[in-house]
């Protein structure tokens, strides 16, 4: 066995895995099943990285030193097996990573919300004084993040903010962080995973190597994730949030609640600010809000500070973001939105008229719980899809009218025109985007073209 390392996949990850071999002067190869991107074989061949597309060598794998697969990649494939069989260790990008930063890690994962957790912790920690970096599946690799930060001159970040996919998480077998938040498990990617069971189980690595010098943060009332933490152990220091309190007395281990229906308070010190002050309103954001202020105040944020960064935050683009209002017609990018979960938690707050864009590639949804408030709230649904059939039979009693469209800015033009002043369009798809879109930003950035365009 020699020293290579085999990277598996030429994306985001793979490519930041490379990079980080080359800041470690590793020797490695990039090999894609399929053909590698221009830009992204431009970028390797700039690093001077050997790589191999259209198929992977078998002999290559079996004689690596270590296989960092992409998260896309199931374990199911054969290079997996094939490394596996041979003794070679198989690890994920994530995992990789994680093993080559001194920094402290506060990890963030759930079925949603995870995207505007990660990015509202880091703002906080950073408006806060802290040098923290921020990575993951929030869009660059922690690989190749913790790639750049060794060149600046400073080094490696304070603290590093990431958010991990059950795709991710399922590829480690160390990874340890000191802060790990679960905000909630509802069924997703059971395509991939088989049950929620076994997605859980994947979600539960953020926190099954903890220790009791490491802070598990969940949501206290999300039913998913109360059944999982019925099954599963961890070391760590448990901090809950929740948004009812749990009585005059709340258990020690309550981090954070809401005291009424305007304010919530963060315990031990007690520290209370309005709702009305969070840049993130929602109930949904409430829970995202306090997950990443309890996190910050374990990594010491001052309370002014604290109070400061909630009020200035902005959100992530294509998560509930407000594209505008065309003659009072009020227009929303969600296209993250990719599960039916987050689609509920987008259609929950619309407090006018909607007319709701969906549709995509159906990763094995059950809209029944949408049902009811597509029914009170939506009077047209837009279907964005190659095959609608099973969006058209779940809602078909539901709204007025079900229309189809064959493009994002086709869906904003439409949106427009069956709409009334003072209703909202909406953009959240409960799907995901691989039939008619290369990503879900692409599809939120056509729809926003489209939108600017009336």
């Amino acid at each position: 066995m020699h020293d290579t390392v085999t990277i598996l996949g030429a994306g985001e990850s793979g490519v930041g895995a490379a990079k980080l071999c080359r800041a470690l002067g590793m020797d490695c190869r990039v090999s894609d099943a399929g053909a590698i991107a221009q830009d992204r074989m431009s970028e390797l061949k700039a690093l001077g990285i050997r790589t191999e597309e259209g198929g992977h060598d078998r002999a290559m794998i079996e004689s690596a030193a270590l296989v960092v697969k992409s998260p896309g990649i199931p374990n199911s494939a054969p290079p997996i097996q094939w490394a596996r069989e041979a003794g070679v260790e198989v690890i994920g990008e994530l995992e990789f990573a994680s093993r080559h930063t001194d920094a402290r890690i506060a990890a963030i994962t759930g079925t949603n919300g995870k995207t505007t957790t990660t990015a509202l912790l880091h703002h906080l920690l950073v408006s806060g004084g802290i040098d923290a970096g921020c990575a993951g599946n929030i869009g660059s690799s922690f690989a190749g993040a913790v790639a750049d930060a060794r060149q600046r001159p400073e080094g490696d970040h304070a603290v590093w903010v990431v958010e991990a996919s059950s795709f991710q998480l399922e590829d480690t077998n160390r990874f340890r962080p000191d802060i790990a938040i679960l905000l909630n498990i509802t069924p997703d990617h059971l395509d991939r995973h088989g049950d929620v069971e076994a997605y859980g189980d994947a979600k539960w690595n953020i926190t099954a190597r903890q220790t009791e010098a490491d802070h598990l943060i969940v949501n206290a009332e999300d039913p998913g994730l109360t059944a999982l933490r019925g099954r599963r152990e961890t070391s760590a220091r448990v901090h809950t949030v929740q948004a009812v309190a749990a009585g005059p007395d709340p258990a020690p281990e309550l981090a954070a609640h809401s005291i009424d229906t305007q304010r919530f308070t963060f315990l031990n010190p007690p520290f209370t600010m309005s709702m009305q002050e969070l840049a993130l309103q929602g109930k949904h954001n409430l829970y995202n809000s306090m997950a990443a202020g309890v996190a910050a105040r374990i990594l010491e944020i001052k309370d002014a500070d604290l109070r400061a960064g909630f009020t200035h935050f902005r959100n992530m683009e294509h998560r509930m973001e407000q594209v505008c209002k065309v003659n009072d017609i009020r227009f929303i990018n969600d296209s993250k939105a990719t599960n039916v979960n987050a689609a509920w938690y987008a259609l929950d707050s619309m407090t006018t008229p909607t007319v709701w864009i969906a549709g995509g590639v159906d990763k094995g949804n059950d809209y029944t719980s949408l049902i009811p408030l597509v029914g009170e709230k939506v009077h047209t649904l837009i279907c964005l899809g190659k095959d609608n059939k099973k969006l058209k039979q779940a809602f078909g009693t539901a709204v007025t009218r079900i229309l189809e469209v064959e493009s994002a800015e086709e869906a904003a033009l439409l949106g427009y025109n069956v709409a009334q002043p003072g209703d909202t369009v909406l953009l959240s798809p409960a799907c995901a985007s691989f039939d008619l879109f290369s990503s879900y930003e692409e599809r939120g950035q056509r729809f926003k073209a489209g939108v600017r365009s009336l």
